[in-house]
């Protein structure tokens, strides 16, 4: 079959005005927690896209480790690829990809890094191996082979068998606050629903039905 043929109904759901809620994130928890109850593979997994100074976008799935009303938060390593361009040009946009339910979520908003004691709170909450795994890693730097890394991790495990590991200086998380958020519903005939909050400087969100 060629790809241009592949197509089905999108009949799962549908989404409405009374569906709404007066903050975004309030829906974002619904649509979360069902995707959680739905045992989706990995629902907390979302595209991070940035940009860098030549206006080269690029992507990535990170996994989300804390929403409130005032954001997303991930963490990464503070030399990685998505980090440094985070830091030239905050403007970031997210996307939670929960095509198993036939819904999508679009996020966008401004990287705030967090403090050092949120980044060590969550840090030490880590299983051990996660550590370490941090410390082993030169994230989006070149490496030889996966034999020198695996040895680097080994070395580190050996070291700290006994100890804690020290909150490293190069890792971090980030809170993006967002300004637009858009809701995805998959609809029959591909007339999905789409339904986009903008902030406004008042601090409210407006909403808006979008064509599909």
């Amino acid at each position: 079959m060629a790809i241009s043929d592949m197509r089905r109904q999108y009949s799962m759901g549908t989404l409405t005005e009374k569906d709404l809620s007066e903050h975004p994130v309030s829906l974002f928890k619904q649509w979360l927690d069902e995707a959680i109850e739905a045992s989706i593979p990995d629902p907390t997994a979302m595209t991070v896209a940035t940009v860098d100074a030549s206006g080269q976008p690029s992507q990535r799935i990170v996994l989300l480790k804390d929403v409130s009303e005032q954001g997303f938060t991930f963490f990464t390593n503070l030399g990685s690829r998505k980090a440094q361009e985070l830091s030239d040009n905050p403007r970031v946009s997210l996307h939670f990809p929960w095509f198993f339910m036939e819904r999508q979520v679009r996020i966008c908003g401004t990287a705030h890094k967090l403090s050092l004691k949120q980044n060590a709170d969550y840090f030490f909450s880590r299983p051990k191996d996660s550590q370490l795994a941090a410390y082993a890693s030169r994230q989006s730097q070149p490496v030889k082979t996966r034999e020198l890394l695996m040895t680097q991790f080994s070395q580190l495990k050996a070291k700290f068998a006994d100890k804690q590991l020290p909150v490293p200086d190069f890792w971090g998380g980030f809170l993006i606050v967002p300004h637009q958020i858009e809701f995805w519903q998959g609809g029959e005939h591909r007339l999905h629903d789409r339904f986009e909050y903008n902030l406004q400087a008042d601090g409210n969100w407006t909403t808006a039905r979008l064509m599909p």
